[in-house]
């Protein structure tokens, strides 16, 4: 006949392991979610590093006077003294005008 200790034993060897096993694998699963948002958030400090790099590019070229001058006629509509500005308007061959039906 079984022992009344060893069915104790046996019982708490099973259930130290079932425990055991539960803690590994919720640990598993941790491990792997913190992964995920590590590599979520390698991503956006990436792509900010990417934007930060492009702002420092056009900050280095709009402080130049070419920047500069660029910025004024793109932005600001701006021309040089003895330039001229065209404004060219397209005409739809069809007839028909944007402002009717």
């Amino acid at each position: 006949m079984i022992r009344l200790r060893w069915v104790l034993l046996f019982a708490s060897i099973v259930c130290l392991v079932a425990i055991m096993g539960t803690a590994y694998f919720m640990e598993i699963r941790k491990i792997k979610r913190l992964s995920r948002l590590l590599d979520s958030k390698m991503e956006y400090l990436v792509e900010l590093s990417r934007k930060n790099q492009e702002m420092e590019e056009k900050l280095k070229f709009y402080s130049t006077p070419e920047g500069i001058a660029r910025l004024a006629r793109e932005q600001f509509n701006m021309t040089f003294p003895s330039e001229k500005f065209y404004k060219i308007e397209i005409v739809s061959a069809d007839g028909l005008s944007k402002d009717s039906p």
